[in-house]
């Protein structure tokens, strides 16, 4: 996830002193992925790079780091002999100090992020060169000191979807937006408990409810829509995306799952409620012509099997669950792959 650039906007433009702390590389197992950041304050941090004493020895030598010059640091950290995890493989940190007020490199992808353009941030780990960021068309930064074999490298990994590497002294980053889009209808007691949950991921949520000033404590993922006609903004979602059907009415339930399995392109349906809830729906959806086929893809009861708590907490856990695993599924299949048909289904 990219909430990092925000946090790290925020605090550099009120001047705190900050090391950015990056995992660059790895070889064998290891608790988090290549790319994964923590940033370190004087009193505080955020975001995690897989915890246990790598993260708090990495946090000790941020906080030592804490005002020193812009120059990147690279450490290698082997897990298992030095660090007593049972990951045992060997992590290459990267740390970064910033002490300017929001620097160049920084306002420019967050601009960027903003306005959804893919972009990759090349860091010369040597520090000669600093930061720079690449889009398709564009290069941001100290564009005199940055090689052309560099640009083509980062756009190269921004065509083929590549994640954050290293080549030679470089370190690549794409920063793009997230692919994962879902739909929560409905915004009560259970629809307020999912969508806390599901933004924690990276994935972009419109969250949906016919009742005015319904929306309280909305994460920045979030977008909501307050609109007489919920049903309607099923149209809004791009293909490939999730629904979650959880209203305080039965017939916009039903009419928002309507209009949800007509499209071709979902990747999962989910609604809340009881088997006898799905056949009385099932019963009305066969009446207004939808075929066996487009009701496979409906969920419910929505979760997945052996979680069996009625909590809106619980509900929550189960059916973040569900979507995610639907949505790395649909992720793993081959170009052209059709989400049309579920792929897990089970019975209550």
């Amino acid at each position: 996830m990219n909430e990092w650039i925000d946090e790290l906007s925020d605090l550099t433009a009120a001047g705190e002193r900050v090391v950015l702390v990056t995992v660059a590389g790895i070889r064998g197992s290891a608790p988090r992925e290549v790319g994964a950041k923590m940033v370190v304050t004087a009193r505080d941090t955020f975001g995690t790079i897989g915890g246990g004493q790598l993260e708090y020895q990495c946090t000790r030598i941020a906080c030592d780091m804490l005002g020193d010059e812009e120059t990147p640091a690279l450490r290698k950290f082997p897990l298992g002999s030095t660090m007593g995890q049972c990951c045992g493989g060997v992590v290459d940190i990267l740390f970064e100090p910033i002490v300017s007020a929001l620097p160049p490199w920084l306002r420019d992808i967050r601009a960027l992020h903003g306005q959804r353009e893919a972009a990759v941030i090349a860091t010369d780990l040597r520090g000669q060169s600093g930061k720079s960021i690449i889009t398709a068309n564009d290069v941001y930064g100290a564009t005199e000191s940055v090689a052309p074999e560099t640009v083509a490298r980062a756009r190269e990994g921004l065509a083929s979807g590549r994640t954050a590497h290293r080549i030679d002294d470089w370190f690549y980053e794409s920063v793009v937006g997230t692919d994962f889009n879902i739909a929560v209808f409905g915004a009560g007691h259970v629809g307020s408990a999912v969508v806390q949950t599901l933004s924690s991921l990276d994935c972009n949520i419109r969250w949906v409810d016919s009742r005015r000033g319904i929306f309280r404590a909305v994460p920045s993922n979030v977008r909501t829509i307050e609109s007489p006609e919920p049903a309607l903004e099923v149209a809004a979602m791009p293909p490939a995306s999730c629904y979650l059907v959880m209203t305080h009415s039965h017939p916009i339930d039903f009419d928002v799952c309507d209009r949800i399995l007509r499209r071709p392109d979902v990747t999962y349906c989910g609604l809340i409620g009881s088997v006898s809830k799905r056949r009385r729906f099932e019963k009305r959806f066969r009446a207004q012509g939808l075929q066996d086929k487009d009701l496979e893809r409906l969920t419910c009861p929505i979760g997945v099997a052996g979680i069996s708590g009625k909590k809106p907490a619980e509900i929550a856990v189960a059916a973040a669950a569900e979507v995610l695993r639907a949505h790395e599924h649909a992720a793993r299949q081959p170009s052209g792959y059709s989400a049309n048909v579920r792929p897990f289904r089970r019975s209550r």
